[in-house]
């Protein structure tokens, strides 16, 4: 379905084909770039999608040339080859993959449609949400922080762009990214749930270096966050948390990270939809100036791989897989 609207998704079916490939959404002012792909088993192993949101570096020449300054902002706001790390855990494990191409500079998939920091928009807040909401902004901390659905500035850095955002394009992103992402997520987790009685999404992001808490050697290297234990089963996070501590893992709940608009959608754990973020430290699997490739990445894989297992295992269970093993093989 090649001509679908923005926002649909276009399906590669391969008859005998053992994975089901989709892309869908688009990438404004690219040409037939999505938003987004996804990849599972016909069969899948385990009642787990991963996600990844921040990861996108399909950048439109026309945004770069409007950055101040491309290469910091895209390497400060970039979950940096993450999907790498998301790539490795599917194949290993079995979960499906769902890959944001769209770049966190365009559009936020982990904030709300209405977080718009509209001073940065051409044309400013429109009239009819002011006067729905008594006037001022109406934004929330994260949009006059400067990290709202279009981020604005970062700290230490000022501004990211020249001039402002054309509403247009402001509506155009709204439609093929974050619409497109989030009405796929939803759909892609009702049928994992319909299948196994119970679905997991774990949410996976990278996060800059933690300092050591007070009186602790050692700074964590992962932060599980589950919204302090409303997006998922108390059960995943308890079993998420000794899996790492038993491999040597230093990791920490909900501090200072605990998830996002992403958990607050999608997890609905009395509807058996669970939903878990992971913040995997940079400096566990890049390189010392936290761009490419570290020696690390390989083992970071192998763990996340093997937590991805035991949450899968757990979620199965509460969805009443009793054949699990069987069903894994």
């Amino acid at each position: 379905m090649s001509s679908s609207p923005p926002g649909s998704a276009r399906f590669d079916a391969a008859p005998h084909g053992d994975r089901l490939r989709v892309a869908g959404g688009r990438v404004p002012g690219l040409v037939d770039v999505p938003a987004y792909s996804f990849v599972a088993q016909r069969r899948m192993r385990l009642p787990v999608l991963v996600a990844v949101p921040h990861a996108g570096r399909a950048y439109p020449p026309q945004v770069v040339a409007r950055m101040r300054d491309p290469h910091g902002a895209q390497l400060r706001l970039e979950d940096r080859l993450v999907d790498r790390l998301g790539i490795s855990i599917a194949e290993a494990t079995g979960a499906g993959l769902l890959v944001a191409h769209a770049p966190r500079a365009l559009l936020d998939l982990n904030r709300g449609e209405d977080d718009v920091d509209w001073d940065m928009i051409e044309g400013g807040r429109p009239e009819s949400l002011v006067s729905t909401s008594g006037g001022g902004q109406g934004c929330n901390r994260r949009a006059r922080s400067g990290l709202g659905l279009v981020p604005r500035r970062l700290p230490g850095s000022g501004e990211i762009w020249r001039g402002r955002l054309p509403r247009t394009e402001l509506n155009a992103r709204i439609s093929g990214i974050h619409r497109a992402y989030h009405g796929f997520l939803a759909e892609e987790l009702a049928r994992i749930r319909k299948v196994w009685g119970a679905a997991l999404l774990i949410d996976l992001h990278s996060m800059p270096p933690l300092r050591p808490a007070e009186g602790e050697g050692c700074a964590p290297q992962i932060v599980l966050g589950d919204r302090f234990g409303v997006s998922c089963h108390h059960g995943l996070m308890a079993c998420g948390l000794r899996h790492l501590e038993a491999q040597g893992c230093l990791a920490v709940q909900n501090r200072p990270y605990s998830g996002g608009y992403v958990l607050d959608r999608h997890g609905a754990p009395l509807q058996g939809i669970h939903a878990l973020q992971i913040e995997v430290c940079r400096t566990t699997y890049l390189d010392h100036r936290l761009a490419e490739p570290g020696e690390g990445m390989a083992a970071m894989s192998d763990l996340l791989a093997s937590l991805v297992r035991t949450l899968g295992a757990e979620t199965a269970l509460l969805g009443g897989a009793d054949d699990l093993l069987q069903a894994a093989e």
